[in-house]
Formats: structure tokens, sequence, C-alpha cells
């Protein structure tokens, strides 16, 4: 009798089970800095997501942030420049640019 069915390999099995078992990949978000302003007022992000600021002014900007949650400083980075931060942790990180003080926003960080 011939079953419809192939067995499967135990190792297989494994492999299919342990990749169910992985959480999702962490997402890179995108935040553009233009006309001394966050492309973003409000941005929701998963913990392990990383976020990408790119300076589309023709002059320089520092994002840092002194939030609990997530504390980093990025320097200064000119025109075309980008830098990048991964958010860890769940909570609320105010987000800010040192050199232009009106420059606010906020990342909200799920689990």
């Amino acid at each position: 009798m011939h079953s419809r069915f192939q067995p499967v390999h135990l190792a297989t099995l494994a492999m299919l089970l342990a990749a169910a078992a992985l959480p999702a990949a962490a997402a890179e978000h995108t935040v553009g800095q233009k006309g001394k302003a966050f492309s973003a007022k409000t941005l929701k992000v998963k913990a392990g997501d990383s976020v990408k600021f790119v300076n589309e002014d023709p002059f320089s900007h520092n994002v840092f942030s002194l939030s609990p949650v997530k504390s980093f400083d990025l320097g200064s980075y000119p025109q075309g420049g980008s830098k990048s931060v991964t958010f860890d942790k769940a909570g609320s990180v105010e987000v800010e640019c040192a050199i232009h003080p009106d420059m606010h926003m906020t990342i909200e960080v799920e689990k």
C-alpha cells in the first residue's frame, strides 16, 4: 500500500519548527529631515526596529534623545548623510536636533 504523503525527515521538521518560532525580522524605517523639520511628528516602531535619519537639508543636523527608553546622540552630519538607531526597548522616545531646537518628534516603540 502506498501512502500519498512522503515521510518528512526529522531534521527538516526541526528546521521548520525552529523557523516558525523565530520573531519577525526587524524593520528599518526612514525619517527625512527637510526644512528644519522631521518628516514625521510621531512614528510607531516595534522593539528591534531601526530608524534611519536622512538629512535632506543643505545644512547639518544632529539628532539626539535623552529619553530613558533610548538615549543617543548621532553627532552632526551634512546634506545627503544618514545615521541609524536601533530601538530595543518599548516606550516613548523624544527625539530632537541639537542644531535646530524647534525640531522635535516622538518615536513610540511597541513590544
